[in-house]
């Protein structure tokens, strides 16, 4: 059960850093390359991947891809590509073209409304490699380009401006749930008593 306690803490900073105003090393665009491949190929990600394609193949999503292994097959190969786009544009792509921190800062201290509305920010606010707050650019860019991506791969995809709305709506709620996640999670992992170590990252003082 250890990787799947680690998964939300590979993209997630904490620490004193984060409660002093302290400014965490910024990383490298090769540093946020790693990342994209550490955070892309974990097992987690693979079944999430194996999980998707089941729920497609029963829901007939694509009807073009069949039923069966074959149709399964098409389905799950899919679904690991549009993890890897996705994660690929909001970790690596975007996060040094805007120089933005493609990480989440866990807030850790205060009242349970407090953190919940913090961590519901996230995707509109992020932090930038100089320290400074600013728009989340990675967030919205990244999503509306693999969902435009996923067309050229996900024939049943309906066109259109609404129905790309929609996905992009969903993804980004997704992430908004996946960033609540991640501020709770040590509360999570201790509850579910599951095997958890908090990471500590250098930082520099202003």
């Amino acid at each position: 059960m250890l990787f799947v306690a680690r998964k939300p803490e590979i993209k997630t900073v904490h620490g004193p850093a984060v409660e002093t105003g302290s400014r965490i090393c910024a990383l490298a665009p090769g540093q946020k390359f790693h990342l994209f491949i550490r955070n892309t190929f974990e097992p987690v990600t693979v079944v999430a991947a194996a999980f998707d394609a089941g729920i497609e193949q029963a829901a007939d999503d694509d009807p073009t891809f069949g039923q069966g292994a074959e149709g399964y097959g098409k389905r799950l190969g899919t679904a690991a590509l549009d993890r890897v786009s996705n994660d690929f544009f909001h970790t690596f792509f975007f996060p040094v073209i805007f120089r933005q921190d493609p990480r989440y800062y866990r807030w850790g201290q205060g009242s349970t409304s407090t953190r919940l509305g913090y961590a519901l920010t996230h995707v509109f606010v992020a932090h930038g490699d100089s320290g400074k707050r600013m728009f989340n650019f990675s967030e919205w860019m990244g999503t509306t380009a693999s969902s435009a991506l996923s067309n050229m791969y996900h024939p049943g995809n309906r066109r259109g401006v609404g129905p790309a709305s929609q996905r992009i709506a969903l993804s980004i709620g997704t992430d908004m749930g996946f960033d609540v996640l991640r501020e709770f999670w040590p509360e999570i992992v201790r509850k579910l008593k599951l095997p958890f170590r908090e990471r500590k990252q250098q930082a520099k003082p202003h």
